[in-house]
């Protein structure tokens, strides 16, 4: 498999990338249908189910430039871990503790997460300032290009609607 942590740059004609509103409706108006596809996988997945969201999810980001989007980062905040807060601290020559207390939550699962939506550290030009030393679930974001992907379906399902290339795959995949 390829690198999880790289998405390809857009090669081809970039594909319009709908308005969180916009792709919201396209999910709603869709659910059944996605949530079916996704249901069916779960319960029997096809042996090359990896390969197939490996191959979708190439060439969705080949379609789709991350930076003419954001919606990941302005609607959602990912867990960190341990080393995602020792590196992010020291990026900014902070103490882990001052580093939490400053910008870090716990979330209902009692993970750490951002206070605020969007990310503090997403510019005007959705650019991330700490892309280098951003955590470990967004270096990983979308999560369509995993092993075992039948154990992530419930996360594809959670983010078809924060993401167009994950919308586009699982439509892809329900052909």
């Amino acid at each position: 498999m390829s690198n999880p942590f790289k998405h390809p740059k857009p090669e081809s004609k970039p594909m319009e990338i709908p308005a969180l509103g916009e792709l919201r409706k396209k999910v709603h108006q869709q659910g059944k249908t996605l949530r079916a596809t996704l249901k069916k996988l779960k319960q029997k997945p096809p042996r090359d189910l990896d390969e197939q969201f490996e191959k979708l999810h190439n060439q969705a980001f080949k379609k789709i430039d991350c930076l003419n989007c954001g919606n990941c980062c302005k609607t959602t905040s990912p867990m960190l871990f341990e080393k995602d807060i020792e590196r992010l601290a020291a990026r900014f020559n902070m103490k882990p503790g001052d580093f939490v207390r400053h910008y870090l939550t716990i979330d209902s699962d009692g993970l750490y997460c951002f206070q605020q939506t969007p990310c503090p550290f997403l510019g005007d030009d959705n650019a991330c300032s700490v892309y280098e030393d951003r955590p470990k679930a967004c270096r990983e974001f979308p999560h369509t290009n995993h092993r075992k992907m039948h154990t992530h379906l419930a996360l594809a399902h959670h983010n078809v609607e924060i993401c167009p290339a994950v919308f586009a795959i699982v439509e892809q995949l329900k052909a």
